[in-house]
């Protein structure tokens, strides 16, 4: 296969424009001008772009036990169309994935059925209880390459620090999920909108105050540490800080902390109701920020698919098209998360680099160099590197539509919105996959 006439991002270098792409045995065997032979597969790109397959560090598959919300194979699938060779599944499943039978199933389904590359994370916890650290050997062996209680924080910090001190003597990777439970309300931000709806919000520090936490844990271990899902200017400063003095930490942020405030509860009620929750206007323009001033390492999307029952326990109707009546009893009994995969690279494209922020060379060390660093793998279009290749038109509009979107579920506050940079083809192991 030869991917023909593409402008081909490489890490550190001016794009290639005009470049070929031949991919032979599940790797890149040659990049640069390739001569045509006849019977050769190709795909044809000219005015089209080309970069490492993206990478999402954080995605709910729900399989095993919620395959009502999504599976391996429709979730792998919307990650394809979304431009991700490979994904991290989250461990909090039923049963959760704490031991080397459950994640092998995951390995398994994900060979049978998948569309990408599925990386399973194990728990911290046994059962995510915040208790009994998992067997971490056993994991790692069986193909775990991260730990996290995703959903769930390790309340005891105790466990947490002897949890660090096992992986540190490894070099196991932690993914924390920053929330101190005691000053948890509904997850709405504390403020204006929570007091309009009539609910007790969660404020700034009960994200901040774990987050630093498990920087300091981190510190005092050597432990290598990545914080999910960032959505405070206080969460950002306490990682910049700590990178300074040397902790090995990194940390992400998703898109709609980049994008959404809490004032757009109002508008789209359980459909952005997530954890943490949609911030205040200072803290989207922080992780801006964050993200423009290399603080933040990657864009992940958080996917977290549920059935519309779910979302919208007493029915979707319940939300007036002008946002004005919320129904705050409806909004905290709907549980957190959006869908994610088919938007994310869209968002950047549109908020990030259209916006001044950020070039789209740095999106791609976001989306795709940086996440596959943390986890051990390279994301490249050097020649012997693995043919994970996405291929997208940076300038293409398109409208979220709900036959656009392959996963099972449509919990999305962005379904009707124009977005720039479609995805067209997406090559994973040397085989074309869209």
């Amino acid at each position: 296969m030869v991917i023909r006439g593409v402008t081909a991002l490489f890490t550190g270098e001016d794009a290639a424009k005009g470049c070929d792409i031949r991919v032979e045995n599940g790797r890149i065997a040659e990049v640069g001008e390739i001569a045509r032979t006849r019977g050769e597969r190709c795909i044809e790109g000219g005015g089209l772009y080309a970069a490492p397959a993206l990478v999402d560090l954080h995605v709910h598959l729900r399989e095993p036990g919620f395959e009502h919300k999504e599976d391996i194979a429709s979730g792998t699938l919307a990650a394809a169309a979304g431009g991700f060779g490979s994904v991290v599944a989250m461990p909090n499943t039923k049963p959760v994935t704490d031991n080397p039978e459950t994640l092998n199933y995951v390995l398994d389904r994900a060979a049978k059925v998948g569309s990408c590359r599925v990386f399973p994370a194990a728990a911290i916890t046994v059962g995510q209880a915040g208790r009994v650290p998992v067997d971490f050997k056993a994991l790692h062996e069986a193909g775990a390459v991260a730990f996290s209680d995703d959903g769930h924080p390790v309340a005891d910090s105790a466990v947490m620090y002897e949890a660090m001190k096992i992986c540190a003597r490894h070099d196991y990777l932690i993914i924390t999920h920053p929330e101190e439970l005691s000053l948890c309300g509904v997850t709405i931000n504390e403020g204006r909108i929570s007091k309009r709806l009539g609910l007790r919000g969660t404020p700034n520090i009960a994200e901040d105050l774990m987050i630093a936490r498990d920087i300091m844990l981190a510190e005092a271990t050597g432990c290598r540490l990545h914080v999910a899902h960032i959505s405070t200017e206080g969460g950002m400063r306490l990682v910049r800080e700590a990178k300074a003095r040397g902790v090995r930490v990194t940390c992400e942020t998703c898109p709609h902390y980049f994008t959404l405030t809490d004032e757009d509860v109002l508008y789209h009620g359980p459909d952005a109701k997530m954890n943490p929750p949609l911030r205040s206007r200072a803290d989207r323009d922080a992780v801006i920020a964050a993200i423009a001033d290399g603080t933040v390492d990657c864009i992940t999307t958080d996917h977290a698919p549920h059935a519309e029952r779910e979302k919208y326990p007493r029915g979707k109707g319940i939300i007036p098209d002008d946002g004005s009546l919320v129904d705050g009893k409806a909004f905290s009994e709907a549980p957190n998360g959006i869908i994610g995969l088919q938007t994310s690279f869209a968002l950047g494209m549109t908020f990030l680099v259209e916006a001044g922020h950020i070039t789209l060379e740095r999106l791609i060390e976001l989306m795709s160099v940086n996440p596959a660093g943390i986890i051990g793998r390279e994301a490249s279009l050097r020649a012997g590197a693995d043919a994970d290749i996405v291929v997208f038109s940076p300038d293409e509009n398109f409208v979220l539509s709900r036959s656009l979107l392959r996963s099972k579920s449509s919990n999305t506050p962005f379904m009707g919105l124009p977005l720039r940079g479609a995805v067209r083809n997406l090559v994973v192991g040397g085989r074309r996959v869209i």
